[in-house]
């Protein structure tokens, strides 16, 4: 069994329980216009081109044709590239790289096993993304490792996903992490590119699997940053019976630089940002609904 992993970050504390290792797999179905990981939005691999590492040396455009430099400008030209991947391995400097890695289950166990001094009691494993459900099957495969070596495994979701390849993972899952970023179908769809009566209907057949789930709310200004919209979501939670925790996200446009390293334009507005009183005003509506609020 082999997946596509673009990251594996080590000494996760915001994850799960405990000191994590949070693996992120590529391939997304949503299209949040302010998603900060867009390495994970296409499931195959990508060549990043980092500007700023560029020596304008062209040896790039000597391997390949869709490189150009004009100047001190270098032009790669996405819609021909054939993913050889030569130009990468003719960049003196690291301004080329690949986006993506495909592993096999062992070794992507080997890789997070490198932690596991760290994992004591509580700590373990997170799948990330990206949709880490779209690699349902490649997922289970790692999960049941971890699982059997002692260690946790966590999913962060956002739900997205035919139902089916929850069940794939829920015997080997401990915890789920599921977004909830609208609850106006229309809205969502219009944030994300799609509307969110799946995403609500796999939350609530979860919450009857006996699994904890902690919900996490990605705070986007102009999209669902009102005291309604908020309302709404901890109306829902309270409907359920294993969310266990409630955290509160702020939009931060700290990723949009990874658009250009990857031929993306960032499609939101990286002036807006959410104030810390509002932050505080959509916490107390959680806790006025009974729900643990944790940062």
């Amino acid at each position: 069994m082999k997946g596509t992993v673009f990251n594996i970050q080590r000494f996760c504390l915001h994850d799960g329980p405990g000191i994590r290792t949070t693996v992120f797999l590529k391939g997304c179905p949503l299209r949040c216009r302010w998603c900060h990981n867009p390495a994970g939005l296409s499931p195959n691999i990508q060549v990043q081109f980092l500007e700023d590492k560029c020596v304008g040396c062209a040896r790039c455009a000597s391997t390949c044709k869709c490189h150009t430099l004009a100047g001190a400008e270098h032009i790669l030209n996405r819609a021909d590239c054939r993913k050889c991947f030569e130009c990468i391995e003719n960049c003196p400097s690291g301004a080329l790289s690949m986006c993506g890695e495909v592993m096999t289950a062992e070794e992507l166990f080997s890789a997070v096993m490198a932690d596991k001094d760290f994992y004591e009691t509580d700590g373990g494993v997170t799948f990330s993304g990206g949709e880490p459900l779209l690699q349902s099957d490649f997922v289970r495969e790692v999960a049941e490792l971890v699982r059997q070596a002692g260690y946790t495994v966590t999913v962060d979701t956002c739900g997205e996903v035919p139902w089916e390849a929850f069940q794939t993972v829920l015997p080997v899952t401990d915890l789920f992490l599921y977004d909830v970023k609208a609850m106006e179908p229309e809205l969502h769809k219009s944030a994300t590119g799609v509307d969110n009566l799946r995403i609500q209907e796999n939350l609530r057949r979860l919450d009857g699997c006996n699994k904890d789930i902690w919900i996490r709310i990605p705070v986007i200004p102009t999209v669902n940053d009102t005291v309604e919209e908020m309302t709404k979501i901890a109306e829902l939670l309270t409907t359920l019976s294993t969310v266990k925790r409630v955290t509160l996200m702020p939009y931060h446009s700290l990723g949009n630089h990874q658009y250009k390293a990857l031929g993306y334009v960032y499609p939101f507005d990286a002036s807006l940002s959410v104030s810390d009183e509002q932050i505080a005003a959509f916490t107390d509506i959680f806790r006025q609904h009974g729900l643990l609020v944790k940062q």
